[in-house]
């Protein structure tokens, strides 16, 4: 049954493309979910805060240099590549802000899958992914605010609370639920990724079939302008490890890193805080970066590399 369970959460990108083609072909049978984007974000991130303990903030210690690049690299590539992309590809107003918002996410909590199966640092991408959601916190409201404000007026203190709500509190309770509880977080475990998996694609459903009108409308620069934020953060993300001369583990880890967003997050921040249309670049958002991060972890799966170091942290070489 674990197996079972642990095959349908790896197969994260698929049920993410078929939730996209179902809500654009049948919007209604998603549009329902809209009330309940919010929680479900905060289920999320419960999920991913039972798979926290308190030394995972001590491991992040022992590696401060690591997880400064992989930070810095996070909240400085993505924003300025959604940001210049917005203005380059002039796009609509509503969108613009849309795909800012999204660029200033977090890594998503997928990434670690991917990063499993692209053999890169499992360990590492779980503590890039723990830091940056929690800087996040601030830094995606702040910096939404700071790039999108040539477009409108970014509610950054209203989106500042809703990120305490929906991650802050749910990523602390599950970690203390860890603490205290560690025999039922043990069985809740089994199936909070499935959950997990459930709950996003839900919500990126959702939003495509709200907006599948100025989606349509939108057309080819929303779609290219979104594809080449990924693609962007992907390859700048492992050209950023390279010329720091870090292994091939690191530089796998960093590049699936930047370049896969918590687009649920953003989509959550947007329905509640922007216009409507905000949300659309949200949920292509998902859908590219699972299917773009799923190729590249086939690829990198094909590719073995010496120096593979089993898991550790890496060091420079």
């Amino acid at each position: 049954m674990t197996s079972f369970l642990k095959t349908l959460t790896a197969l994260f990108p698929l049920w993410i493309v078929l939730g996209a083609i179902w809500a654009w072909l049948v919007p209604t049978h998603f549009n329902w979910f809209a009330p309940y984007i919010g929680p479900a974000l905060g289920v999320i991130m419960l999920g991913m805060g039972i798979t926290l303990s308190f030394k995972d903030f001590t491991d992040v210690l022992k590696v401060p240099k690591a997880i400064g690049i992989g930070l810095a690299a996070q909240f400085t590539i993505m924003p300025l590549l959604g940001w210049g992309l917005a203005s380059a590809f002039r796009l609509e107003r509503d969108l613009a802000v849309g795909l800012i918002l999204v660029s200033c996410c977090p890594g998503g909590t997928a990434s670690n899958v991917i990063a499993y199966l692209a053999r890169a640092n499992l360990p590492l991408s779980v503590l890039m992914t723990m830091c940056s959601t929690f800087l996040a916190i601030f830094l995606t409201p702040g910096l939404t605010h700071v790039l999108a404000s040539e477009h409108m007026d970014v509610p950054a203190g209203k989106m500042l609370l809703s990120t305490v709500q929906v991650v802050l509190l749910p990523l602390v309770a599950g970690l203390t639920l860890n603490q205290f509880f560690p025999k039922a977080v043990k069985r809740a475990n089994l199936v909070a990724p499935l959950v997990s998996v459930i709950a996003i694609v839900l919500i990126v459903s959702c939003i495509i079939g709200l907006n599948k009108e100025k989606i349509s409308t939108a057309g080819a620069p929303l779609f290219v302008s979104v594809l080449l934020l990924h693609v962007g953060g992907f390859g700048l993300g492992y050209l950023v490890a390279k010329i720091l001369k870090y292994p091939e583990d690191f530089r796998r880890t960093l590049a699936i890193e930047v370049g896969m967003q918590n687009s649920g997050l953003g989509s959550a921040l947007a329905k509640k805080h922007l216009p409507a249309a905000a949300a659309a670049p949200c949920a292509i958002s998902a859908v590219y970066h699972c299917i773009l991060g799923s190729l590249l972890a086939a690829y990198w799966r094909a590719r073995p590399y010496q120096g593979t170091n089993g898991g550790e942290t890496p060091g420079q070489s």
